[in-house]
């Protein structure tokens, strides 16, 4: 069987890591990639991926060009967390043909705000017979489907409580500066609106949903962790009182009781990172899982998950509406022929 051919569009550090990783599968034929960062732009491709050869593919900034041309069957896609800014790129992808794996976080649940292009993107995907899934390591899997992989255990679910400690100063510098890494508290208010995790509440409906659960509300805290003594990680130095990283939540709340509760805490130093699930019901269920690198761990949920939108219906999809993703080290079953969708 021949590889599926893949195209990555957006060569930041996220883009990078997953066609590493796809360059390493032989079940997926990188055919094309772009970028608008003019350092890229007509490089091959192998010199960006550090891959120690040349692989006689060009980045280039024009996206039309490149999918008409190479006509890929998936791509990976690693733009931007906000679903306003990718839409165009989402819109041109699938009028293409193709299938999308996107790590754009609001991609994951994106019905939460009145997005009207991602009703049109879901009704072109359908016409022609493509599927778009936003995915990545959380939101996607550590704090969404983790935890309802477990609960196929239960009998009963009375509360979920997901908790995510990472260390920021190990992950790369777009998201320390996300979540405020070496700012001023002030700064750090003044920034609130736009600082912490994306994805956070994206997740809280996604297992909510999963557990077939209607939230009537929701509550967030976003905090700063702030360093008690001067600390260095790397090239950056936090002095004392300025900002480390957040300690964010959100819970959810069905028939006036707190059903769910997500705690992040993400900042630099933090110790003893790892993911925990508590299921409390009959029975009682706890999982913890260690080594679930966010970047890492995004590149090879976003990978793996080629697999399943080969093989899922078409439309703007969730990790809910895919077969169980899963590392896909074998031949994969190709495509459907893109037609319209029956009503």
């Amino acid at each position: 069987m021949s590889p599926v051919r893949i195209a990555l569009f957006g060569l930041g550090p996220i883009g990078r890591a997953a066609g590493a990783l796809a360059l390493s599968r032989a079940n997926l034929e990188i055919v094309g990639a772009v970028d608008v960062d003019p350092r890229l732009v007509g490089l091959d491709l192998g010199r960006c991926l550090e891959a120690g050869r040349d692989l006689g593919i060009r980045v280039t900034a024009d996206a039309d060009e490149m999918l008409a041309v190479v006509r890929p069957e998936v791509v990976l896609h690693c733009t931007a967390s906000s679903i306003e800014r990718v839409a165009g790129q989402l819109r041109a992808i699938v009028g293409r043909g193709a299938a999308v794996v996107s790590t754009c976080e609001e991609l994951s649940f994106p019905w939460l705000d009145d997005h009207p292009e991602v009703a049109e993107l879901d009704e072109l995907a359908r016409a022609l017979g493509v599927a778009v899934l936003g995915t990545g390591v959380n939101p996607g899997f550590a704090m969404d489907t983790v935890p309802l992989l477990l609960s196929g255990a239960a009998q009963r679910i009375d509360h979920v409580s997901v908790s995510r400690v990472q260390d920021a100063a190990a992950r790369r510098l777009p998201l320390q500066r996300k979540v405020g890494v070496g700012i001023s508290v002030e700064e750090f208010e003044a920034r609130r609106a736009t600082i912490g995790h994306v994805g956070l509440r994206e997740s809280l409906h996604l297992l909510a949903g999963g557990l077939g659960w209607r939230l009537e509300r929701t509550e967030r805290t976003l905090e700063p962790v702030i360093a008690t003594a001067p600390a260095t990680f790397g090239e950056t130095v936090v002095d004392a009182g300025r900002v480390l990283g957040v300690h964010e939540q959100v819970r959810g709340f069905v028939e006036g009781r707190e059903r769910i509760v997500l705690d992040l805490r993400m900042y630099a130093g933090a110790p003893d990172p790892h993911d925990a699930v508590e299921i409390e019901g009959v029975p009682d269920l706890r999982l913890r899982v260690d080594g679930l690198h966010g970047d890492l761990c995004t590149a090879a949920v976003a990978v793996n998950c080629v697999a399943a939108v080969l093989r899922a219906r078409p439309g703007v999809l969730t990790m809910l509406d895919v077969p169980l993703v899963s590392a896909s080290l074998g031949p994969l079953q190709p495509r459907p022929t893109a037609g319209p969708t029956s009503p």
